[in-house]
């Protein structure tokens, strides 16, 4: 079909209904409540504006996925859908990896490209701001500091971080469980070496006789992956003041919410830490908020971008606790998507709780892609299309979509070509990203690290009572650390106490996270 006979198809029928399949398919999507608008359908190569491909408000709290290969316009999808979000008063999280979102805070800028696709999908295009609030992990990069304390982070998580096998995670929960039931906060890392090198002590070993001891090479291991950690410039990940998810959930004095973008380029390599701080702030919503049943919006909506690197070597523990999250933290207001790049980087487990779908082109370059396309396919409700030859042949800024209706049963499937953003496609400047830091209502809050009182003061803390010098002779150089610990009074009388408990065990969440102070 030629583009005047396309053009003329959209004018004459432009709700494709002289075609039996497109107008099924408008149906399926025509919902009574609010809805956020995606796009028009496709098909045969045109575009029917008034064929409308819609997700309702009500079920963005089933979670989703958006998938697809590099450069078919996965960034730009979650821009549009985080922009109406925003319009509707939902706040937004988005990770932002390649610095690519913070354009949603500024109005787009007109063009024949977005006004083209604004005329092929049949709605109007208004170049339009959101209010955003930008945030960066340990306050590496342009952003409010994101910082998490060690006992809220939790055992689980940082076994991820570090790296560590599956003994050694249970060892490291060990670690934790003693520092809660002694009342020692683990603020940052160094309070994290300190407790293991006492439990490693003569000393300190008899602490945890009871429930099956702390192994020397275990302990080893953890210690030289806490070292490499912070040899790697992490430290400044871990401390106070800690950032409370709360305030994700915030909107803006006119009613919308706000999007909050965590830029990452300052730690895009260092993708592990990242996406497990990603599962930190989720978990933490799971552990905080009250459940609310089905609403008719969500309270937010958080999009985990790269999400194959929270699964790859994860373990069992660890996988169980994301599947029970993602299927718990619904019913609490909070709907997820994952972002990645086939549905095969997301396990089943998840994937089955994942009913919204938009999955844009993908390669089938090698045999491997094309096992990945078929695994795509199976991903779908059975639909008119021959979804292999789609999917391969869908162009920038469109994508096969189904999301769960308003009843609760998936919408046909749909070849959608995708609206176009109203906001900047686009970063803006450094300097730009500075002022609105800066001016940022949580910028008092969280700017300023702070040091108190912690398990590494506790332990180095020396006795009350007086000693004698020792003679000059037997001076050595300052002591080690482990020699710091098993010499200091606190813990000599945590030894001898040993029913004495300093401070009430922390109740932890599915993810071993915690948090005991605000």
């Amino acid at each position: 079909m030629s583009a005047g006979e396309a053009d003329e198809a959209r004018v004459n029928d432009p709700a494709g209904a002289g075609d039996p399949v497109v107008a099924d398919i408008a149906a399926g999507y025509a919902f009574a409540g609010q809805a956020l608008d995606l796009g028009a359908v496709l098909r045969d190569g045109r575009c029917f504006p008034g064929a409308r491909v819609r997700i309702p408000l009500a079920v963005l709290n089933r979670h989703g996925l958006v998938a697809g290969a590099t450069g078919t316009g996965k960034t730009k999808t979650l821009q549009l859908i985080a922009e109406q979000l925003s319009a509707h008063g939902v706040p937004v999280f988005l990770a932002d990896v390649k610095g690519d979102l913070s354009g949603i805070a500024r109005p787009g800028r007109p063009g024949a490209g977005v006004e083209g696709r604004a005329a092929e999908a049949g709605r109007p295009w208004t170049a339009t701001g959101f209010p955003v609030e930008f945030l960066a992990l340990g306050g590496l990069g342009h952003g409010v500091p994101v910082r998490a304390t060690i006992t809220s982070f939790g055992p689980l998580l940082l076994a991820k971080v570090l790296q560590l096998n599956r003994t050694q995670e249970q060892s490291l929960g060990l670690i934790f469980h003693y520092a809660d039931t002694k009342g020692l906060e683990l603020i940052d890392l160094k309070d994290l070496r300190a407790v293991v090198a006492f439990l490693t002590s003569a000393e300190g070993k008899a602490e945890l006789k009871d429930i099956g001891g702390l192994s020397t090479a275990s302990a080893g291991v953890i210690l030289r992956s806490l070292t490499a950690f912070e040899a790697q410039g992490m430290t400044d990940f871990f401390g106070e003041p800690e950032f409370d998810t709360a305030d994700l959930l915030r909107t803006a004095p006119d009613g919308r919410g706000i999007v909050s973008v965590l830029e990452l380029p300052a730690v895009q390599d260092k993708p592990l830490l990242f996406s497990t701080f990603l599962m930190w702030l989720l978990a933490d919503l799971f552990h905080d908020l009250p459940e609310i049943g089905d609403a008719d919006r969500p309270r937010l909506v958080f999009f985990f971008d790269e999400a194959h690197l929270l699964f790859d070597e994860a373990s069992k523990a660890f996988l169980d606790s994301i599947t029970q999250t993602v299927r718990l933290i619904r019913s609490k207001g909070v709907g997820v998507f994952f972002v990645t790049q086939t549905p095969k980087d997301v396990p089943s487990d998840v994937l089955g709780q994942l009913g919204n779908r938009v999955q844009h082109a993908l390669r089938a370059f090698t045999p491997e892609d094309q096992k990945a396309l078929r695994a795509t396919v199976q991903t779908f409700p059975k639909s008119s299309y021959d979804l292999e030859e789609l999917l391969t042949g869908l162009g920038t800024g469109e994508a096969v979509v189904t999301v769960l209706g308003e009843t609760g049963a998936p919408t046909p499937v749909a070849a959608t070509r995708l609206r176009a953003p109203e906001s900047l496609m686009g970063p803006v400047d450094a300097a730009e990203l500075d002022a609105a830091v800066r001016g940022s209502a949580l910028h008092g809050r969280y700017a300023q690290a702070v040091h108190r009182e912690s398990a590494y003061e506790k332990l180095r803390r020396t006795p009350a009572e007086p000693q004698a010098p020792a003679p000059a002779a037997a001076r050595r150089a300052e002591p080690s650390l482990v020699e710091q610990v098993v010499g200091s009074g606190m813990f000599r009388s945590l030894a001898r106490s040993v029913g004495t408990q300093l401070g009430r065990e922390i109740t932890r969440s599915l993810f071993g996270t915690a948090r005991r102070r605000r």
